[in-house]
């Protein structure tokens, strides 16, 4: 039941930053604020849209572990699943962040696809 409360509020949260200037500004603060990546491999900066830029091999950085952030990747797209409690530590039902998770949800996730909705596009992965 906490657990369904902490969903419902965090979707509250989601849904009232659906305006484009909002939303960016916490993107960029959530980017800054948990950097303890290596900074001699993955650049965490933003580019000039706001959305990161990286390869599939600097994700791996990002597996929500030692106070990195936790993201995926699906069909290139990066997902911030930091703050989803059910990311906690970076892994969800034994998968990890810091991955490219296409195939997973299109094929295995029992929800597929539809849970993106719930949290925030980041950036895309590069070659």
């Amino acid at each position: 039941m906490k657990q369904n409360i902490a969903i419902l509020t965090m979707l509250v949260l989601i849904i009232s930053a659906c305006s484009p200037a909002i939303k960016e500004e916490p993107m960029k603060e959530s980017t800054t604020e948990e950097k303890p990546i290596n900074e001699s491999t993955a650049e965490e900066e933003p580019a000039d849209d706001g959305m990161l830029k990286i390869t599939l091999e600097e994700l791996k950085l990002f597996d929500g572990t030692n106070g990195n952030p936790a993201y995926i990747a699906i069909d290139g797209i990066i997902y911030d699943v930091t703050n989803i409690p059910n990311w906690n530590g970076g892994i969800h039902n034994g998968y990890k962040a810091g991955n490219d998770l296409s195939k997973e949800m299109k094929e295995i996730s029992p929800h597929g696809l539809s849970k993106l909705k719930l949290v925030e596009a980041v950036g895309e992965i590069i070659d």
